[in-house]
């Protein structure tokens, strides 16, 4: 045998022996009949103790592929580097993880360019950055003047928070109150406490369930882009065909309106890339 016979019969012996590997993951999780899914924990209205879209989305894609499906709540890492390296490929030096898959991860490229070691794919919603106020506390608002003087809600370290309090050389940082989360913010808010809340269009809707008091606004922030961002799955890399069968499942949640559906039980609007 020559050489170049040698090279391409040993090539051909890998592809072959490669091919398995790509549906032995899925078969495993097929025989356990358990889907296991990392979601974040305290992320309203995608995931809390009182269930959320991405807990409900979950085990509508489980039930998709004819599997239970087992949940695994985590606290979120420094970065999102950290997140999918705990709950996707690698595991916690705790022992937890890793999952099966990651839900609410952003389909973004740079993330995806440094995180070569997993496949992030089917993206569900698309969330963006925006004001809800009183309306009769705050009739008209289209630029951060009519905050000035008012008392205004943002959850700490937050994208909300950085933007308010640095728009225009903090112009109207003397108004920003700062909370724990978006949704203490939140309840602040609806009890009167504050005049307007700035942020995510998710955590809005979820909490103000399409009152005509409360209506949305969209704020012009230079170092924001207007169209928000994109959120999918994530799974390991060499997991192909699991990847495959869930992108299936989410075509046919979207499809059958199903999605529509859950994202409606929680005050959502839709919003799929």
């Amino acid at each position: 045998m020559t050489l170049i016979s040698l090279l391409r019969a040993m090539l051909l012996t890998a592809c072959a022996l490669a091919i398995p590997a790509a549906h032995a993951d899925l078969d495993k999780i097929k025989q356990s009949g358990v889907l296991k899914v990392a979601v974040y924990k305290d992320m309203r209205p995608f995931s809390s103790q009182e269930g959320g879209i991405d807990i409900e989305l979950a085990k509508a894609l489980a039930a998709r592929l004819g599997l239970q499906v087992s949940l695994l709540p985590f606290e979120a890492g420094e970065n999102l580097n950290d997140d999918l390296r705990n709950m996707v490929w690698k595991g916690h030096y705790l022992g937890y993880g890793p999952a099966d898959v990651l839900m609410h991860v952003p389909v973004d490229r740079q993330l995806m360019a440094e995180n070569k070691r997993v496949t992030i794919f089917a993206p569900y919603y698309r969330d963006r950055v925006r004001l809800v106020r009183d309306v009769r506390k705050i009739a008209n608002c289209e630029s951060v003047d009519c905050l000035v003087g008012k008392k205004v809600g943002v959850e700490k370290i937050s994208i909300a928070a950085v933007l308010l309090l640095g728009e225009q050389d903090g112009k109207v940082r003397d108004s920003v109150k700062i909370y724990d989360t978006a949704a203490a913010a939140l309840d602040a808010f609806k009890a009167g406490e504050l005049d307007a809340v700035l942020a995510n269009q998710s955590e809005i809707e979820g909490a103000v369930r399409g009152d005509a008091n409360y209506p949305l606004s969209d704020l012009s922030f230079q170092r924001l882009p207007r169209q928000g961002w994109i959120v999918g799955l994530a799974v390991k890399k060499d997991n192909e065909e699991l990847a495959k069968a869930l992108q299936a499942a989410a075509n046919e949640l979207e499809a059958s309106g199903e999605m529509a559906k859950i994202f409606a039980k929680y005050g959502v609007t839709p919003s799929r890339p």
